[in-house]
């Protein structure tokens, strides 16, 4: 029986290879993201590890309250480095100051990301250089008018030293001369962020105050025992405000850290392996299922000779396994590749992950081969089950005879049951207003697919039934004949279609919700934002209130509101609170008042929502208690009700009452400008001189804010297009492998439908049509179902979002069906030309 599986494996290499494609194209997927997990992951900690080096103790200081100067203030002086110096066995202190600096590019712009972009101390030693940033040109900054830069970071900004730089930290624009380039492994600055590095005592008055660090580093001498040392510094230092760490503890907890941003990587990207796995499933089970029909004779013949129902079992899953095997393992030698390629793309993004070894780790082999092997075997079980039920007495029919189709009835109940409870769910959820109930969503989603996919034979009928129509009407008695091949095994079709159906039903979902979620951006833009320009920092640090009054003395200004975002509790519902000056924010929004008056918003008086007010049970002129951001109890009255509206957010207030106990720290985080003109570029360029064209101030229109919204969830829609289109690719490998096993198993048809006339193209267009339809199927149920889970799971974003709505991309609709029809007629090309070539003779004659 072993030499019999062997032989069937090899008997048909076409057939093979078909098959082997779609188990290590899903294996090929696992093996990638393991293996690129792993090498990512070896390189961070070997970076880590590189910048921990030499580092025995790490005293990290814990900011206070800051100055009325506004910066910060730390434990850690110039006295307590030196009675850190003074512990036995250390060896040197690093006294280290970090903070943040925009750059401003020899064009104007800013450079980097708002969170990746550092300044620090350059600490020269006895040779005058700094160990931890290299020389690459120049020299270390040695006063308060130079600066040193990473060598990236004036590449990118158009830089060369002698230049002077612009750059700001959260005041006015400063300006230095560049006089030294640097290397750094720093993960921040090779994933597309800036480093820019100050003399100490520059960095000091610019982020701390004279003689303080946000953190000391200790060398230790050879020989020192580590946690001694670091219980010596530790009673060195003050009590609070300053936390110890050995250098040991430090690289595990990195490590930790590191080891987590991997594996939610990792796990998303294993989730559509698994997808692709999953609809590998079909196709394999499909090919073997074909294959029993095909080998009925051979096998009723085996167990006429005295094979038993366990070893037929057997044969077939010995079949599968080794299937699974060669498949798992060319898959894994695949997966190599798609290591290497995903951090190539991943790079070329600014993610900068750090260069290193390729590591394929023990775990990653050994999981991708029991992965592409169980699911092979698992996917082939029940192929064999039937297998085993072919009676001897079989061996005596001809070759063209075909099982007794079996029913449905059982298989459509439990679909039945199973989509039922999904649909439920799904609606369920439509009416649930919180994302906290996502999980809810996605196991209703899950159900529903599973339900659908069980329920496909049934479905396939109509659907086919009704693509299969327009073919007739279109290609005559070849259409008709087409339509009558995709009727004839329903499980076959439906099983085919699925593969197809689960990636274009998670495609779909995707789509909508991205489409959705971006028409509600320029709803709000268009419809409840009047004013032109949004100004805010790029860092979040908040702008100066004086300066909304430097922006109203811009020519062709007629209004400015300044946004302060805060919140409070009004009962048990958070809501946010936004001040702003009432006089203006109706002329920079497009707020509707239902109740009451803004004019009267001002002092203790504030305007709420109407979903706001109506949770609460408040309407205008009621009076609540509230704790305000000032820690203070505030006897506040219902001046005004508004209409919902994004910009305004829950409730508004005058300025003075969003402010904490010292006016020093208040900041606004945005202001709204109305201008005469409408927007042009010389407008928002006199806005940004009106801020010493600081390169922390974004001035932005309505287009410009569009994109920075929508940039991250077009970004999630288009990763998850790439990576969901690995199961369309499987899925095309599977109608191609159903069609090929299907013409093999209607050679004599074919024969007699030559005999009778029909020509060679006439073939041909029969298996296009067939494939075509198939196609079809898979993709009106996977959009249909995809429609259906995104209007379901949407909805459950309206409580939080107002201005959703679903609104379907019909032209991405258009584009999936279009790519159905490519599929159909590419997975038609190989099989039908075999088909065609089919001599009539032997066709006739095939036994």
């Amino acid at each position: 029986m072993l030499r019999t599986a062997v032989r069937n494996l090899f008997a048909h290499k076409a057939r093979l290879m078909m098959t082997v494609l779609a188990v290590l194209l899903g294996v090929a997927f696992v093996s990638g993201t393991l293996v690129f997990s792993d090498t990512v992951g070896n390189a961070l900690k070997n970076a880590s590890a590189k910048n921990l080096d030499d580092v025995a103790v790490s005293v990290v200081a814990e900011p206070g309250p800051p100055k009325p100067d506004g910066l910060r203030t730390t434990t850690l002086t110039d006295k307590v480095a030196e009675r850190v110096r003074a512990v036995p066995g250390v060896r040197t202190v690093r006294a280290d100051i970090d903070g943040d600096a925009v750059l401003a590019a020899k064009d104007g712009k800013p450079v980097g990301d708002a969170w990746q972009n550092r300044a620090a101390n350059y600490q020269p030693g006895p040779d005058g250089k700094d160990s931890r940033y290299p020389l690459v040109a120049g020299r270390g900054p040695a006063g308060a008018g130079e600066l040193a830069m990473a060598e990236a970071t004036a590449r990118k900004a158009g830089y060369r030293i002698g230049d002077t730089v612009r750059f700001a930290t959260n005041g006015p624009v400063l300006t230095k001369k560049l006089v030294g380039l640097v290397a750094t492994d720093d993960p921040k600055v090779t994933a597309g962020g800036s480093l820019v590095l100050l003399d100490t005592a520059t960095a000091q008055r610019l982020y701390l105050h004279p003689g303080q660090y946000d953190e000391l580093v200790v060398a230790s001498a050879p020989g020192t025992d580590e946690a001694a040392l670091t219980r010596e510094i530790r009673a060195a230092v003050p009590g609070e405000g300053a936390q110890v760490t050995s250098g040991t503890a430090l690289a595990e907890e990195q490590s930790r850290m590191l080891a987590d941003q991997n594996t939610a990587l990792t796990s998303t990207l294993l989730t559509f392996a698994g997808i692709a796995l999953f609809v590998g499933v079909f196709i394999i089970a499909n090919t073997f299922t074909m294959l029993i029909s095909q080998r009925r004779r051979e096998i009723a013949l085996l167990r006429a000779v005295g094979a038993s129902r366990r070893q037929v079992v057997r044969s077939v899953l010995v079949e599968a396994t080794l299937l699974g095997v060669v498949a798992s393992a060319v898959g894994l030698g695949l997966g190599v590749g798609i290591a290497l390629g995903i951090r190539a793309v991943l790079n070329a993004n600014d993610a900068g992950l750090p260069d290193g070894p390729l590591v394929i780790s023990p775990t990653a082999v050994l999981a991708s081969l029991a992965t592409g092997t169980v699911v092979t075997v698992l996917a082939a079980w029940l192929p064999s089950r039937r297998a085993a039920k072919i009676a001897p007495v079989e061996a005596l029919s001809t070759v063209d005879t075909q099982p007794a189709p079996r029913s449905l009835v059982v298989r459509n109940v439990f679909g039945a049951v199973i989509g039922g409870i999904g649909v439920a769910v799904m609606f369920w959820a439509s009416t649930l207003k919180s994302t906290d109930d996502l999980p809810i969503a996605m196991l209703g989603s899950a159900l529903t697919m599973i339900g659908v996919i069980v329920l496909a034979p049934l479905l396939s009928r109509p659907l086919v039934l009704l693509t299969g129509a327009v073919t007739g009407r279109l290609f005559g008695t070849v259409g008709k004949i087409a339509k009558e091949n995709a009727l004839r095994n329903p499980r076959r079709t439906a099983a085919t279609g699925s593969a197809l159906m689960i990636g274009l039903t998670l495609i779909t979902g995707m789509a909508v919700v991205g489409n959705s979620a971006e028409s509600a951006i320029d709803r709000m833009t268009a419809t409840q934002l009047t004013a032109e320009y949004q100004i805010s920092t790029s860092n979040f640090s908040g702008l100066d209130p004086k300066l909304s009054a430097k922006a109203a003395q811009v020519p062709g200004v007629t209004a400015v509101a300044p946004i302060r975002n805060s919140s409070f509790l009004l009962g048990h519902e958070g809501v946010t609170f936004n001040g702003t000056d009432p006089r203006t924010i109706g002329k920079v929004t497009a707020l509707k008042v239902t109740e009451g008056s803004l004019g009267a918003v001002h002092g203790e008086a504030i305007a709420l929502s109407r979903t706001t007010a109506d949770k609460a049970g408040l309407t205008a002129g009621r009076t609540v208690e509230v704790d305000l951001p000032d820690q203070k109890k505030h006897r506040l009255t219902i001046a005004a009700v508004y209409e919902d509206n994004q910009i305004a957010g829950d409730s508004l207030a005058d300025l003075p009452l969003v402010a904490t106990d010292d006016p020093v720290f208040v900041k606004d985080d945005a202001l709204l400008v109305k201008t005469a003109h409408g927007t042009s570029e010389a407008t928002a360029a006199k806005l940004r001189a009106a801020f010493g064209d600081n390169p922390l101030v974004k001035v932005q229109n309505h287009e410009e804010m569009r994109r920075e919204t929508a940039g991250p969830i077009g970004m999630m829609v288009n990763m998850v297009y790439g990576l969901l289109g690995m199961a369309v690719i499987i899925a095309v490998v599977g109608v191609i492998n159903t069609l090929a096993m299907s013409v093999f198993e209607r050679t004599r048809e074919i024969g007699m439908l030559r005999a009778i006339g029909l020509a060679r193209a006439g073939i041909k267009q029969m298996v296009r049509l067939e494939s075509v339809v198939i196609s079809l199927f898979g993709a009106v149920l996977g959009i249909g179902v995809g429609l259906f889970l995104s209007w379901a799971g949407g909805s459950m974003l309206s409580s939080s979002w107002s201005l959703y709505e679903t609104q379907l991309p019909w032209g991405r609709l258009a584009l999936f069906v279009a790519i159905a029809l490519a599929v159909g007629l590419l997975a038609a090309a190989w099989p039908a030309r075999r088909a065609a070539k089919l001599n009539m003779l032997e066709a006739i004659g095939s036994q």
